[in-house]
This record gives C-alpha cells, sequence and structure tokens, in this order.
C-alpha cells in the first residue's frame, strides 16, 4: 500500500460545471480508502454536489513507473472520531497553507499499470 510519504505526481478528477478539472493533492492510502486534506473551495463544493471522484497517482524511475487510477465515492468528514482519526494519518502538506477539511474516497474501482522504460519501437520497421 502507498502511503503518500513518496514525492509523485498525484491528482484527483473532478466534474466542475460539465468540465473535468484535476487539483494536485497530498494523500494517504489504506484499507481500500484514499483520503487528503483540502481548503474550503472548488474541490469541497463539488463533492457536496457530485461524489463520484477519480483519482490518479504515478511515479517514475530511470528504468520505469507506474500509474493507478481509481473511482469511488466521496465522504467529506464531518465527525469528530473519524476527524480525529484523520489527524492521525500522516497527511502534510506540500505547501505551508491551513487545510481543515479531510476526504475519504472509498474506493470501488481501481486500475494500474507498471512500465518498463526503453527504446521506441521503429515506427517503420526499419533495423
Amino acid at each position: 500500500i502507498y502511503t503518500g510519504e513518496d514525492t509523485l505526481s498525484l491528482h484527483d478528477a473532478l466534474p466542475i460545471c460539465n468540465q473535468p478539472e484535476i487539483f494536485p493533492i497530498n494523500f494517504h492510502a489504506g484499507d481500500g480508502k484514499i483520503y487528503f486534506r483540502t481548503a474550503a473551495g472548488t474541490k469541497l463544493s463539488e463533492i457536496a454536489v457530485n461524489d463520484r471522484l477519480a483519482f490518479e497517482a504515478d511515479e517514475t524511475g530511470t528504468d520505469g513507473g507506474w500509474s493507478v487510477i481509481a473511482k469511488g465515492r466521496a465522504h467529506i468528514l464531518t465527525g469528530t472520531r473519524e476527524i480525529a482519526a484523520a489527524d492521525e494519518l500522516p497527511l502534510r502538506s506540500w505547501v505551508p497553507t491551513l487545510k481543515y477539511d479531510y476526504v475519504e474516497l472509498a474506493v470501488d474501482e481501481i486500475s494500474a499499470r507498471r512500465f518498463t522504460f526503453g527504446p521506441e519501437p521503429d515506427r517503420y520497421g526499419n533495423q
């Protein structure tokens, strides 16, 4: 299980005014759920109206990489106990901003790919 402690490219995707939007986020994943913190604004407003969310995390190295896409239902945490539990997760913002709201994504669909880098095949079959 990836805990979001390394540097990755990661995003959540929401439809805003019938247009797809992608936001960079910090996250923690475990037990079929993905958690992230956010501040009041576009993400929270849209989740309140449409709880379906897509999430992507990617990582690359010198020899290859991987990509995971998860989809599910998002829930803004409001209960005292669930917020206290989320406070214990290793969710650290990359920028020094206050983010008081937690979102839990209950994953119901997931796909992943692992890639090995190499030379591109010759397009025309020449040797």
